[in-house]
């Protein structure tokens, strides 16, 4: 990934005022988190870990080169008239929380009520690696995603679930194992129509949050 310096892993998209350090700064902090954790980065083993970081940053903050919005804007008009919701289920992703840079591996179940126009399917999953792939909390990405597709498509209905598990929670701190966290953004009719959102939560099997 060949980032202008002004628009890396670690700024938000739209953020051209923050520098984006050099890959060689990038890989020296790199080497003083390892001497702080009691290593000696010279070693052989270590050697080439720094470069290996850094590399494994690209990937995993990738999302901050992605726009939703861009993502989002083709869509299609040749429906037939289909009027139903389109679900799409268990999205796997992977983030890491902003708070202590560990990660939050899970999945998001999306859903709309088109209204005219309908998005391709692989579209849906790549805003949620849009999102996820950056410094995140899990209620702020479920917001992000929901918020994007209907601000572009504009559809009846949207809604987001996202279910996941934090490893800030089990490898760290309280050390609770086997903990999921369920966060949900719903607007439109999916949001004000007890019977679509019914619907929505049956097809991805969980349960009613409101109990409606």
């Amino acid at each position: 990934m060949n980032a202008p310096d002004g628009a890396g892993p670690g700024q938000a998209v739209g953020d051209e005022d923050m520098k984006r350090p050099s890959r060689a700064e990038a890989e020296a902090a790199v080497q003083t988190l390892i001497r702080w954790a009691g290593d000696d980065p010279a070693r052989e083993g270590l050697l080439d870990t720094p470069a290996r970081v850094v590399r494994s940053f690209e990937e995993f903050y990738a999302g901050y080169q992605l726009d939703p919005t861009e993502l989002l804007s083709r869509t299609f008009e040749e429906t037939d008239g289909y009027d139903e919701l389109i679900v799409l289920r268990e999205i796997r992703f992977e983030s890491h929380c902003e708070h202590h840079m560990v990660p939050i591996i899970g999945c998001a179940h999306i859903g709309y009520l088109p209204d005219k126009r309908v998005i391709g399917i692989s579209k849906l999953a790549r805003v949620v690696d849009a999102f996820a792939k950056r410094l995140q909390i899990q209620e702020k990405m479920t917001a992000q995603i929901a918020n994007a597709i209907d601000e572009v498509l504009k559809p009846k209905g949207v809604a987001v679930v996202v279910e996941a598990s934090h490893q800030c929670m089990t490898t760290r701190g309280v050390h609770k194992s086997g903990v999921g966290m369920v966060t949900s953004r719903m607007l439109g009719v999916l949001r004000d129509d007890p019977t679509t959102r019914r619907e929505f939560l049956s097809i991805i099997g969980s349960p009613n949050p409101s109990g409606q």
